[in-house]
């Protein structure tokens, strides 16, 4: 049976899970980041103050994402739910690209690289998703298509024995973390090399995950979601190529 996704009432007071995973999650990020910051030169103070605009900007960013896609008629006709983010409904997509705009920002006005940033941004990320995936399974959102396997989970907001994709996207966001993890103790790696690594895992596992997920196709059977997939794994293959043969180059 799938948890509650209220952990405490009081009176007309509601503590999710949802609320409180993500609230974790960027407290755990900013403390790795402050760790991480050290190999860039990046003081924890500078830190700090990214994640003072980087939390409304991903919140609102993934908000606008998940109001601007496939259930924005529904948002259309009930607009009183656009802002109960408790309720579940915050885009990866939406929530990522506010976090580059952002970043992009505050590095040019602090003479940052953005990708000494980005690089130890991407590890708490795939932290804080692992555990983002089970805020959703605990939300009984995003939940796959109908399955017999024995694993399935009968959600009650949903017909049927489900594929649990949100722990299968939480089990894919471990991977992609160990992955960065172990990554970032190599030395002299070029800038941006985690980064688009990040990238190119998180869109290649995510693209096979969607064919699990209760998610309508777009065009030639693939969703809205796959075809990002598809032009991020492009463009990150394309980079990172470039990006060994500095490497190799430099080890000449």
């Amino acid at each position: 049976m799938p948890i509650d996704p209220v952990l405490l009432k009081i009176g007309f007071l509601e503590i999710r899970w949802y609320g409180l995973i993500y609230a974790l999650s960027f407290l755990v990020g900013s403390l790795i980041a402050v760790k991480l910051g050290k190999q860039r030169n990046i003081r924890k103070e500078t830190i700090y103050d990214f994640f003072i605009y980087l939390i409304p900007a991903v919140v609102i960013g993934a908000r606008l994402g998940h109001i601007l896609g496939p259930d924005f008629s529904y948002y259309l006709n009930n607009p009183s739910r656009i802002f109960a983010i408790w309720r579940g409904g915050l885009s990866f997509f939406g929530g990522f690209f506010g976090a580059i705009i952002t970043g992009i920002i505050f590095c040019k006005k602090r003479k940052i690289n953005f990708f000494d940033l980005a690089d130890i941004l991407v590890i708490p990320l795939a932290l804080a998703l692992i555990f983002g995936r089970i805020a959703n399974f605990i939300n009984q959102e995003l939940y796959g298509r109908i399955t017999n396997l024995p694993w399935g989970v009968n959600f009650t907001v949903a017909e049927g024995k489900r594929h649990p994709t949100q722990l299968y996207e939480s089990l894919k966001n471990l991977i992609i973390f160990i992955a960065l993890w172990n990554l970032h103790k190599i030395k002299n790696l070029p800038r941006g090399f985690i980064f688009w690594t990040f990238i190119l895992m998180y869109s290649f596992l995510r693209f096979f995950i969607e064919f699990l997920r209760d998610t309508s196709t777009f065009i030639i059977g693939l969703t809205r979601a796959q075809l990002i997939m598809i032009i991020l794994f492009i463009i990150s293959s394309i980079i990172l190529s470039k990006l060994r043969k500095n490497i190799k180059t430099s080890a000449k």
